[in-house]
């Protein structure tokens, strides 16, 4: 693992990294490796790096802690022997019990921060030989009963190493040789045992040791499944995830041409209306109808008609705010365009820039009345924060009643809703 991978994994919340999202060629690796057998289960290359990433702050974490318990213990052990063992034992345990304490805390050291993986792994192999044989000689140099028991401990120590160090299998194997041989090294060199006994206490021990390898190493590759299993769940979520947000844009946009639909326009401007119940809403509604659309369909076909709808969108869109303006194709041939935040002749202004840019593009429709090109007639209804009593419903159909007028008026032109204030609509009752 590289410096680079360890920094981010140890920076990581919650002592792991997630896995990142995988190439094609990892992602069919991923799925070879779970179609097969657990025991089967080997990474390389660029997931076992990511895997090393993954359990770096775990593993680094586990070992300082292991590494620091084992440093206090001795020195508690020590003075609790200098308490109850006669004076002259514990003078001889003195020498071999201080090789464990700098050991120890110097590999927890090497493994408080990420330092490249052959410096790491050496300390915790150096540091792991430096304690096991501490324990040992404390044995060794004090002598009869304590002789084989601090060998005992000594693999205990070793053994429980072992079970927590999530490490490569071949610095496991390494820490059980380590203890294995001290074992049978300072045992055939015990006075007090035969070499029978001696051989019989080593296999014993090794018997218990090599099942600890195994389960460790059991317990390794069930670590990686469960790393490729979060890879894979983490692949298919990332890809329900963009399957949704492709249906979601499906959901709120004409196929045709690529800007808002009618459903997704209504649902805004019902939360515009909504929000603005207090302050009032200013905005402007445009509507738009392309002048005898059918009349094009007609005689041009529909490939061409479809091909002027998406022209006269991208001129639309070109001529509001992308930031702020809301653009849609409200049905057929017909766009409906919102300006929030701006005046009545601002508003005027946008529609007539939007029905002289049509008419410029000069989109062919030799079947209308008006010309021989594609136009636009536009109507314009208008709220502003006065008329509180104007709902999105009423503004609505107010540019709809704009936009028949511009029809009825001749056509290619834009036409403004003009709201009778009271006293004209009181005056309007009596007349009628």
């Amino acid at each position: 693992m590289s410096d680079a991978k360890s920094t981010s994994s140890e920076n990581s919340p919650a002592g792991s990294v997630p896995p990142r999202p995988l190439t094609g060629a990892m992602a069919d690796e991923v799925e070879r490796l779970l179609s097969g057998r657990t025991r089967d289960i080997r990474l390389k290359g660029e997931l076992r790096g990511r895997f090393e990433e993954r359990l770096w702050r775990q593993t680094s974490k586990v070992i300082r802690s292991w590494m620091i318990w084992v440093a206090f213990v001795d020195v508690l052990t020590l003075a609790l022997n200098a308490i109850l063992l006669p004076h002259e034992v514990v003078l001889s345990m003195i020498a071999p019990a201080c090789l464990l304490p700098p050991a120890a805390i110097l590999t927890a050291v090497v493994w408080s921060k990420p330092r490249p993986p052959v410096v790491q792994q050496a300390s915790l192999l150096v540091g792991m030989f430096l304690i096991l044989l501490s324990v040992a000689l404390v044995g060794v140099f004090a002598g009869g009963e304590y002789y084989e028991r601090h060998l005992s401990i000594m693999l205990f120590v070793a053994t429980s190493a072992i079970t927590i160090f999530s490490v490569p299998l071949a610095l496991t194997i390494a820490i059980a040789c380590y203890a294995l041989c001290l074992y049978f090294i300072l045992q055939w060199h015990n006075p007090l045992l035969e070499a029978g006994s001696v051989i019989a206490a080593t296999l014993f021990f090794s018997c218990g040791i090599i099942a600890t390898v195994v389960a460790r190493r059991t317990m390794n590759i069930l670590a990686q499944k469960t790393f490729l299993l979060d890879c894979r769940d983490q692949r298919r979520v990332a890809e329900l995830a963009d399957a949704n947000a492709r249906l979601e844009r499906l959901a709120r946009t004409d196929p045709l041409t690529g800007i808002a639909n009618r459903r997704w326009m209504m649902e805004t401007l019902e939360g515009l209306w909504r929000d603005g119940r207090e302050t009032g809403v200013v905005a402007a509604m445009l509507m738009c109808d392309i002048d005898h659309f059918k009349a094009l369909n007609d005689r041009l076909g529909h490939s061409e008609g479809d091909r002027c709808l998406v022209k006269v969108a991208g001129i639309i869109q070109s001529c509001v705010r992308a930031d702020r303006d809301l653009v849609s194709r409200h049905g057929g041939e017909e766009f409906l365009i919102v300006l929030p935040d701006v005046d009545e002749e601002e508003a005027v202004a946008v529609a007539k820039r939007i029905r002289e840019s049509v008419e410029a593009a000069a989109l062919p429709n030799p079947a209308s009345s008006v010309g021989p090109s594609v136009t636009l007639s536009v109507g314009v209804a208008f709220k502003s924060v006065l008329d509180k009593d104007v709902s999105l419903a009423n503004l609505q159909h107010e540019a709809d009643m704009a936009l028949y007028r511009a029809k009825e008026a001749g056509r290619n032109q834009v036409s403004v809703f003009r709201r009778l204030s009271a006293a004209g609509q009181i005056a309007a009752r009596r007349q009628g």
